[in-house]
């Protein structure tokens, strides 16, 4: 929005009456789908300091650098990691299972997906997979709405991604999703890559045993490049992932 922002207003200075104009914008009121930057591109196209592919450039250039902004509009975190989380990946990699006792007779709850790795006629066995989630977000605006403080993947501004409620010992791979205003990043760990990693906290709360938190930030994000993956290979990693667990097991 920002960049948005400089954009329109090197325009504005084109204007012959630009004070006036940036006087009306003060006084402005919109009302959804009339907004500031619609009033600001219908005056500068009249005005003929926008041309229409000029628009178009402009359009596009912003859609690219804010592709997934409309993930930080989701406001219930059950809404963003259980359902568009669980969505993306099935999408991704359609192998994904959601768990039940018929494919995994111990599960009860504790892990989100599960690949299957058995032959036909064979016992079933697979990978239990566990999701974490979080979205980049501007740390020094707390009180902003999460679209308003969404960060690009170059800004420069701190942010804290923290990936709670890990419990090692129920999964045997986690994959961790973070979400910028323009691109998502995909880490496959195993659990024991997890459980020893110098920035995973065993304990999330006072005597809360088994479950813990990692956090994600400007200054360590570039320690775990080890385990980034892309898209295209999240179901090769993870298979990966699981072989390294059974090798240190």
């Amino acid at each position: 929005m920002e960049k948005l922002k400089k954009e329109l207003d090197k325009l504005i200075e084109k204007l012959e009456n630009a004070d006036d104009f940036r006087l009306i914008l003060e006084r402005l009121i919109s009302v959804y789908p009339f907004s500031e930057y619609e009033y600001v591109i219908s005056h500068l196209l009249a005005a003929r300091k926008l041309t229409l592919d000029e628009y178009h450039d402009l359009r596009i250039s912003y859609i690219d650098r804010n592709l997934y902004l409309y993930i930080f509009e989701i406001s219930a975190p059950r809404g963003f990691g259980d359902k568009w989380a669980f969505g993306h990946l099935k999408e991704l990699v359609p192998e994904f299972q959601r768990p039940s006792k018929k494919l995994d007779p111990k599960y009860s709850g504790e892990y989100d997906f599960w690949l299957d790795l058995s032959d036909k006629g064979n016992k079933s066995y697979g990978i239990r997979i566990e999701i974490k989630t979080s979205r980049a977000v501007d740390y020094e605006r707390p009180d902003e709405p999460l679209y308003i403080k969404a960060l690009p993947s170059d800004s420069d501004r701190p942010f804290d991604m923290n990936f709670q409620q890990i419990k090692t010992k129920c999964a045997d791979v986690f994959l961790w999703i973070a979400v910028w205003r323009d691109k998502i990043r995909y880490w496959v760990l195993c659990s024991d890559e997890v459980q020893n990693n110098k920035y995973f906290s065993k304990r999330q709360h006072r005597g809360n045993v088994g479950e813990g938190q990692l956090h994600f930030n400007r200054e360590n994000i570039f320690e775990f490049d080890r385990y980034e993956v892309k898209s295209t290979r999240i179901k090769n990693a993870v298979v990966e992932a699981y072989k390294r667990q059974k090798e240190i097991g």
